[in-house]
């Protein structure tokens, strides 16, 4: 599967937004397509996934392309995202709700979250998530991320129903 178009054209346009050292996490990162977009992009790049097989096989390609990744395997639901660490964070395609607040934390100041997923309208087009536990109500990801600058924010229903969001936290948080 390839990245998604979202995440590969606002990459490397908030690596020019963020400064030194430019870190930046891919949660539930799966085989990496996003993290290795985010290491093209500049940053140094960390990923997050469950999977150790996924981890391996993600940290593999990154070798392969001559790019640096460094993850991890843990489950989230378990352990809290690493605080106040990265300036840019990229969620995609997975929703835990209970992360929220560890998402929001993992961002340094003046660092931006881009996150793109799955809404309830999905439900209706046949394909994608069912669960009610994956799937996003109708503003809920802007409403997540109150007290962040919204920086871009939409929700479509074709080809798929799903929420996008760039946020930054602000500088004083």
């Amino acid at each position: 599967m390839s990245a998604s178009p979202f995440i590969a054209h606002w990459a490397p346009v908030l690596a020019r937004e963020t400064t030194p050292p430019r870190r930046a996490l891919d949660v539930a990162m799966g085989r990496g397509r996003h993290a290795l977009v985010l290491a093209r992009a500049g940053f140094h790049t960390y990923g997050v996934d469950a999977n150790r097989d996924a981890v391996a096989g993600a940290v593999g390609a990154a070798r392969t392309q001559g790019l640096r990744l460094r993850a991890w395997c843990a489950d989230l639901t378990q352990y809290e995202l690493p605080r106040a660490r990265f300036q840019l964070l990229v969620v995609c395609r997975y929703l835990q709700r209970d992360l929220f607040p560890s998402i929001r934390a993992a961002v340094v100041p003046g660092g931006f979250v881009v996150y793109e997923t799955f809404t309830e309208d999905q439900r209706p087009l046949g394909t994608g998530p069912t669960s009610p536990d994956h799937l996003l109500r109708r503003g809920e990801l802007r409403q997540r991320f109150t007290g962040f600058e919204i920086v871009f924010y939409e929700e479509v229903f074709a080809p798929e129903a799903v929420a996008r969001l760039i946020a930054r936290r602000g500088r004083d948080a």
